[in-house]
């Protein structure tokens, strides 16, 4: 009997996405239309180097709301607010999604492409620290999205649990970190502080989780 060739581990690319080219090329060909506003939000955030989701990983995020139904929706580190639209438009006109970064230039940005999409109404603005507004929350949410600073990551998981609704989903973005999660003794603090709360999230009897390998890892935790 033959032996299976070994195969090589990936190539992962810095700040890049976790799927090869050709996969990247693929999904983003299967893209619905998006809107105006989306699209310029992109080339602006490719422009100024400003962190996003991108519009595969938000199109997840809308559809994991619209399957769990949720109105109440607490995101983390929004920074231009484009997945913010994303959650927005997934509420609909009584749902409710909290907004959150710590620059207020970011803030007013964000707040008039929320006017240009029709969303503002849904969206309540809040510019600070976004562990203190969590920690301060006595509300249980439908969705908590974490996409803070990721050497806080760790705090973070230890504020979600009674914030969040049971049946509600906990979900955060880059937990792969580029493929760095894979590299051995890791020594960066961003990628300690990722391993170290993907750990804990994985081992969490309060959740069901599932690590998503688009772009660069998307953890959707499900609190049991």
């Amino acid at each position: 009997m033959a032996q299976s060739k070994k195969q090589s581990p990936p190539t992962w690319r810095h700040y890049g996405y976790t799927t090869t080219g050709p996969v990247d090329d693929y999904l983003y060909s299967m893209r619905p239309k998006r809107e105006a506003v989306l699209v310029e939000m992109e080339e602006y955030a490719t422009q100024h180097k400003v962190p996003i989701v991108g519009p595969a990983v938000a199109r997840i995020l809308q559809q994991l709301a619209l399957m769990i139904q949720a109105q109440t929706i607490c995101e983390l580190g929004s920074a231009i607010g484009y997945s913010t639209i994303w959650w927005a438009q997934a509420v609909g006109e009584k749902g409710r999604v909290i907004y959150t970064d710590g620059d207020p230039k970011n803030a007013e940005c964000a707040r008039g492409y929320f006017h240009r999409a029709g969303v503002l109404d849904r969206i309540t603005l809040h510019t600070g620290d976004a562990l203190e507004f969590l920690s301060e929350q006595k509300q249980e949410f439908d969705v908590i999205f974490n996409d803070v600073d990721k050497e806080d990551y760790p705090r973070v998981l230890r504020l979600v649990s009674p914030r969040l609704r049971k049946g509600g989903l906990f979900i955060t973005d880059n937990v792969l970190w580029s493929g760095s999660v894979a590299e051995k003794n890791a020594s960066d603090p961003k990628t300690k502080a990722i391993l170290e709360f993907n750990r804990k999230l994985s081992e969490s009897p309060e959740f069901y989780t599932t690590i998503l390998p688009i772009r660069d890892g998307l953890a959707v935790a499900l609190k049991k």
